[in-house]
């Protein structure tokens, strides 16, 4: 597609450096290498749709006021046949553009012709990328912090997708190491009791206490009874975690399928453990000299990889550390499979585990920048002002199933999108399920079905939108506001890539729906002349697009009626 806003943008930094070479050869200006400058867009419409600054950085470099330069420059801008009526020099020496009605029209046709395409680009250049997000432990249920970084995730997976990277969503399952340990002792120690051994005996607090462990240990008593009881801790801890860890991922798979995410790949860290994999990464860091014995367990010299302390690959009793699985499950990633880049998401707490790990990557020959971690803050859900801990309707710990039964996912995917990942966020569960415009959700979506409404009635008239329509007729300033806001969509995907900020589309969203209910209160469309009423109901129609595509990509519904 054509972004018509960079290319603009585009158009102006070449006039401009026309214009600079003109005033140099005519000697307005002193001949020199042609400064970086910017060209921006004024939060204010009325101080221009694009300024630039290269009056105020060229001052060093011309010897001369801010102001001469820009006089100088601007004797040489010639407007015709580009997407410029006219520019001023504002303050010392700012030069402001005005976009011209030609642009203004083509947007609007851009949209409706390109559709649900309106957007897409293909700066990546069919590129393969890895989103790796949730990856939750199999042993319980996905919590809030699950929940946000699904949402967080799968939206940022999608604008890469739309700015034409070949991504895929995986979830690493961490079905090894010392979690799956304690999901056995707990496993174990829950099935025993049902059979009436050791029936008082309290779980001790290095075991899961959540009642999903009783459950699963009653369901497999339910199918052995107590075969399992006389057998060594070994065997029955193990025939418990291979009846219940399938069990547990089947459940992660359902529940994230009811939040919308569907993963191209589920990776098992034991996978690399029978695979040999981790052995494999030890040894090719001990070639390389960075692996020593202490105290019985091996450890990598990440000291001499930029790091501040060095880390135990494998403990002292023979077993791999998570770290160790880690570094081969990137290099499986980066190196095995091909990905050009692979982004994690993870909690905040997880901070000095990225350092440590693109040191480990740095080791291994591996450019440290293909790897790229989001880390999110804490979730504070409230109601009424007030903390809340634990489910309305099951008086549990609020899980993301728990809280999908209280709120819409409409309004989870978006809530949970509206703020940077690197913010702490306060869910408000009551403001999620109100019906009202301080929802952001219902407000957009309201949006979406007033225009399906208008389209409707219009319909029901004879009109339908068309692409073409004389245009130069929106000139009110909700029209032309509106106009702009369509154009800026492609560039709100571009920026949520780049900066893995999906939170961008959703404010995208809200700022194009009040543009639109501002543009509903004051351009009517129907009982309008025929020329200004097919103007209005294509832009209409061109919101709709936009509307529904930012809505497709945070996989949030768009209603045709409420």
């Amino acid at each position: 597609m054509v972004d018509l806003k960079h290319e603009a943008a585009l158009q102006l930094k070449n006039l401009l450096k026309t214009a600079l070479d003109k005033a140099m050869q005519n000697q307005e200006l002193t001949k020199s290498k042609i400064p970086d400058f910017l060209i921006e867009v004024p939060s204010n419409p009325k101080n221009g749709d694009f300024a630039t600054n290269l009056a105020m950085v060229g001052a060093h470099v011309f010897k001369t006021a801010p102001y001469n330069i820009a006089k100088a420059v601007t004797n040489h801008i010639s407007l015709k046949g580009s997407y410029f009526e006219r520019f001023d020099i504002a303050g010392p020496g700012f030069i402001n553009f005005f976009l011209n009605r030609s642009w203004f029209s083509q947007t609007v046709k851009s949209v409706i012709c390109e559709g649900e395409n309106y957007g897409k680009t293909n700066f990546g250049k069919g590129e393969k990328w890895i989103v790796e997000f949730v990856s939750a432990n199999p042993t319980g249920p996905m919590h809030i912090g699950n929940a946000r970084g699904g949402a967080i995730g799968d939206c940022l997976a999608e604008t890469l997708s739309w700015v034409g990277y070949e991504v895929t969503r995986e979830f690493y399952v961490n079905d090894a190491g010392n979690q799956i340990e304690k999901f056995k002792k707990s496993l174990s120690l829950r099935y025993k009791q049902i059979v009436n051994v050791e029936k008082n005996l309290p779980l001790p607090e290095d075991c899961y206490q959540g009642a999903d462990i009783t459950d699963l240990a009653k369901d497999f008593y339910n199918i052995h009874k107590d075969k399992y009881i006389n057998l060594s801790e070994e065997e029955r801890g193990r025939a418990l975690v291979e009846y219940a860890l399938p069990f547990n991922i089947k459940a992660l798979k359902n529940d994230l399928l009811k939040y919308r995410i569907k993963y191209d790949n589920w990776f098992l860290e034991s996978a690399l453990h029978s695979s040999s994999e981790i052995d494999k990464i030890i040894k090719k860091l001990d070639s390389k000299g960075l692996i020593y014995n202490k105290d019985g367990a091996l450890w990598l010299k990440l000291t001499d990889c930029n790091c501040e302390k060095d880390e135990v690959l494998v403990r002292a009793n023979g077993i791999p550390t998570y770290f160790a699985a880690d570094i081969a499950y990137h290099y499986n990633k980066l190196v095995d499979r091909g990905f050009k880049k692979a982004i994690d998401i993870w909690g905040a707490d997880h901070h000095g585990h990225v350092a440590r790990l693109k040191g480990a990557l740095l080791a291994l020959d591996i450019d440290p920048s293909r790897l790229d971690v989001v880390l999110m803050q804490m979730v504070r859900l409230v109601r009424d002002g007030k903390t809340v801990k634990v489910s309305k309707r099951s008086g549990k710990s609020i899980t993301l199933v728990s809280l999908l039964d209280e709120i819409p996912i409409d309004a989870a995917r978006f809530f949970f999108n509206t703020k940077e990942a690197s913010s702490h966020f306060d869910f408000d569960l009551d403001l999620a399920v109100e019906e009202s415009s301080k929802n952001p959700v219902y407000y957009l979506q309201y949006a979406h079905a007033r225009i399906c409404s208008i389209m409707k009635n219009m319909a029901d008239l004879g009109y339908k939108p068309t692409i073409d329509a004389d245009y130069d007729l929106l000139k009110k300033p909700e029209e032309i506001d509106l106009i702009r806001l369509l154009a800026r969509f492609p560039s709100e995907i571009f920026e949520s890539a780049r900066l893995y900020d999906p939170s961008r589309i959703t404010k995208f969203t809200i700022d194009l729906a009040s543009g639109f209910h501002k543009f509903y209160g004051a351009c009517k469309v129907k009982g309008s002349e025929d020329n200004i009423l097919t103007a209005r109901l294509n832009l209409c129609f061109a919101v709709k697009i936009v509307l529904k595509n930012a809505l497709s990509i945070l996989k949030v519904d768009a209603p045709e009626s409420m």
